[in-house]
């Protein structure tokens, strides 16, 4: 005190001579408030130029603070380095003490200034305080922020030591975890060893502290940005360490009552408020303006909290989606965020680029993105009711499914086998609703009260009608809805079910028939006519099939058996176009079937389709003979090697009538296995001695003939059963352009679609238009030139 004494007087003259002038009470109001304003002039340079000074020089810049930025973001290095943090709560102690040392030096003077002016007291004190603040609160160092930020990081790490070994809360700050790392048996409030623990003397020293500041009314606006920088810190990291990752269970509850018992009563010991009663009216400890700022700061928290937990379980919404159901507690928590904070345009930006990153690359098979993308329905449908978020999401995906040429024949497996996406699973839950605009427009109306508009400042948020009632859709109808068309998709079933009836021909019936009956409620019955006349001749065929073996007269000169399937051709898609040339002795066993079949159907005979089907043969080769279950033209090759033992390529592809290519894969397989030698290029002949031991002796025969075929469909392609479906059409073609010449492929397309589609039930794009027209060109039927087609001559 008499340092600041003596400073006074060497700063403050006139002010020294008028104390000590006897006359100075003698004087007339008007003069004594002259004085009063000088002497105040006087006093306000002395705050400047010393108090302030003084003040501010604990917080000086020096070679330390180089390397940091200002920014709360970049004080992480001072929750490491203890012993720098100590360093700078010290010089905040030092601050604040030489602070009140000035002040109260300066109080006694305003007494003394007030007897003489006949000023009151607590005004003069108030101005006084204001003076102070105003001065120091202009001369911020840049750098005074990590100074206060150290002191209230030691702080809070202090007060909840004390409060842990006081009131033996359990563990519920990460900031032990993470921040303070093990050392030993130091204490983890004051760095020091347990047995010399100084957290009651730090703790003394900062309720000191904080009083002046609060008397100088200096806490919030020197501290207040720093504790909320510091506080929001430490929710963050309690968040992360025990958030993240964990979705089985709601974290909202436990967040809070963290928030109430670490942080907020944190703050409450800071501003001197009592934590035992909230009301800002009753508070006793503290003034209303404390109170307030208190409850205030409390609310900007608890959004805090909504915000940076629900971001957290937005960054991670893609393993929730993964997860659900099991994540439904996670997305609740969500929900209840949301209701406080508009994220949804962060949800829809963070969930469209984990998407895209994850599944969206060529990388990933579809049936995985038919998986992610029926499981983001499921999970984004919990989330928001309205369908906004939902068709904004998966519009990418959609549109990245439309582009995979197997993604169709994906969906029609998925919904007729069990497998990861469910889709089996959500088509055995009922018939879905047939008009979903009319029955959501309904339900608008019953629930008038409760509709809400779709939010708004979303991107697509605006819609037509129309387009929005599909957002009520169940899954398979968004998942259907990815190329708009059920035709397609029955188109796709009827292919994958003709081909699991030729390649399974043991296959379960009352399966197939289930999954027939729940797709006929899904798609309607016209759609599925034909498969119900596909499973229909399979249980024809096989009473057919045992009503010839039982004929005597067929029995009598049959040479082996045969079990046909016979198919009605107009139901089922068409057939690929590879044949063999059987040989005549098994013909004409095949001739004796068909005669057999003649006579018990009258007017009805049979094509038989050789290739397709499965020959039970024996092989006899030296001392081994080998049982086997083969295609029909592996079986016709090997037929041909027990009559002549050598072959060349070309003389049996003539015998065969198979395309040397394709005879030359076939014979491989004999090859792998030992039957057949290659002796010189393109000649094959049969290896008589003693079979190899091979892959047959190890493994089960249907699993190496499958491996073999590689799973090739007896049925025609995609894009040949289209220019099939097409060919009806080419007679109108050639009789548009022998009238008109020559005519452009919209022409062409518009003229088709008005005069030839009535009816014939075949649906046809522009481009598929195109890539028919571009073949008839290739076939020399057409030419191409200017933009039109026209008729070759």
């Amino acid at each position: 005190m008499e340092t600041i004494c003596q400073e006074f007087t060497e700063n403050c003259p006139i002010f020294k001579e008028c104390m000590e002038d006897p006359e100075i009470h003698s004087l007339d109001s008007d003069t004594i408030d002259y004085v009063y304003e000088i002497l105040w002039l006087e006093l306000s340079a002395f705050v400047r130029n010393k108090l302030a000074t003084k003040f501010w020089s604990h917080f000086q810049y020096n070679e330390n603070c180089a390397q940091y930025s200002p920014e709360f973001k970049d004080f992480k290095d001072l929750e490491v380095d203890v012993p720098r943090q100590l360093e700078l709560f010290e010089n905040f102690v030092n601050a604040v003490k030489g602070l009140d040392g000035y002040y109260q030096f300066l109080q006694q003077t305003m007494h003394k200034l007030d007897e003489i002016s006949h000023k009151d007291f607590s005004k003069s004190t108030e101005r006084l305080n204001e003076l102070v603040r105003g001065i120091l609160l202009a001369q911020l160092p840049t750098h005074f922020n990590r100074v206060v930020y150290a002191f209230y990081s030691i702080a809070f790490r202090v007060s909840f030591q004390l409060r842990k070994s006081l009131t033996k809360v359990k563990k519920i700050l990460s900031f032990e975890t993470e921040v303070i790392k093990e050392n030993g048996s130091l204490c983890k409030g004051c760095n020091q060893i347990t047995n010399k623990c100084k957290c009651q003397e730090l703790l003394m020293t900062i309720n000191r502290v904080n009083e002046k500041l609060l008397q100088l009314e200096l806490l919030d606006r020197l501290a207040g940005q720093c504790m909320t920088s510091l506080v929001q810190l430490h929710i963050k990291e309690h968040i992360k360490d025990t958030c993240y990752g964990i979705f089985d269970r709601s974290h909202i509850k436990s967040l809070f009552m963290w928030l109430e018992d670490v942080i907020i009563t944190w703050l409450r010991d800071i501003f001197h408020v009592d934590p035992l009663d909230e009301s800002v009216e009753k508070m006793e400890c503290a003034d209303t303006k404390t109170a307030s700022a208190i409850q205030g700061l409390k609310v900007k928290l608890t959004f805090f909290v909504y915000e940076n937990f629900a971001l957290s379980i937005i960054e991670q919404f893609f393993s929730i989606i993964i997860d659900f159901p099991d994540s439904v507690p996670a997305i609740d928590d969500l929900k209840i965020c949301m209701e406080k904070i508009n994220l949804r345009s962060q949800i829809i930006k963070s969930l469209k680029t984990s998407l895209e990153a994850r599944i969206l690359h060529p990388g990933v098979n579809t049936m995985d993105i038919l998986t992610g993308y029926v499981a983001a329905i499921k999970a984004i449908r919990y989330l928001d009711n309205s369908g906004v978020i939902l068709e904004i999401v998966t519009g990418p995906i959609k549109e990245y499914l439309r582009k995979r040429n197997d993604t169709v024949r994906c969906v029609v497996t998925s919904l007729t086998e069990e497998g990861p996406t469910d889709l089996s699973e959500e088509l055995a839950k009922g018939e879905n609703t047939k008009d979903a605009v009319v029955s959501k427009t309904s339900d608008d109306l019953a629930d008038w009260e409760n509709w809400q508009p779709d939010p708004i400042g979303l991107e697509n948020s605006s819609q037509p009608p129309v387009v929005k009632m599909v957002r009520s859709a169940d899954i398979i109808s968004m998942v259907v809805d990815i190329y708009g068309s059920k035709e397609l998709f029955m188109s796709e079933y009827r292919n994958l079910l003709a081909d699991r009836l030729l390649s399974q021909l043991e296959f379960n019936p009352e399966k197939e028939l289930r999954n027939l009956e729940l797709l006929k409620l899904r798609f309607g019955e016209p759609l599925l006519h034909n498969c119900e006349v596909m499973l229909k001749d399979i249980t024809d065929s096989k009473r057919i099939n045992s009503h010839i073996q039982s004929d005597p007269k067929y029995n009598e000169s049959k040479q082996f058996d045969i079990s046909s399937l016979i198919i009605s051709a107009q139901f089922w898609p068409s057939f690929n176009k590879e044949t063999v040339e059987l040989p005549e002795e098994i013909a004409n066993e095949f001739k004796k079937y068909t005669k057999s079949y003649e006579d018990y159907k009258g007017n009805r005979t049979l094509n038989w389709r050789s290739v397709t089907g499965r020959v039970n043969i024996a092989i006899e080769m030296g001392q081994r003979t080998l049982e086997m279950t083969v295609a029909p033209m592996l079986a016709v090759i090997i037929y041909h090697f027990q009559n002549k033992t050598e072959w060349s390529l070309e003389d049996l592809s003539t015998t065969v009538k198979i395309p040397p290519s394709i005879l030359k894969r076939r014979i491989a397989f004999w090859q792998s296995h030992g039957i057949i030698l290659e002796s010189q290029p393109g000649i094959f002949k049969l290896n008589e001695n003693d079979l190899p031991k091979t892959q047959l002796d190890k493994e089960p025969i249907s699993e190496i003939i499958a491996e073999d075929e590689g799973n090739e469909s007896a049925m025609a392609s995609a894009s040949d059963q289209r220019e099939e479906e097409l060919q009806v059409f080419w007679s109108y073609i050639v009789g548009m352009l022998t009238n008109l010449d020559s005519l452009p492929i919209e022409r062409i397309h518009q003229m088709l679609k008005l005069f030839a589609t009535n009816g014939s039930g075949v649906e046809f794009t522009q481009d598929d238009l195109k890539v028919f027209l571009q073949r008839k060109v290739r076939d020399h039927k057409l030419i191409y030139s200017g933009g039109v087609y026209q008729l070759a001559r």
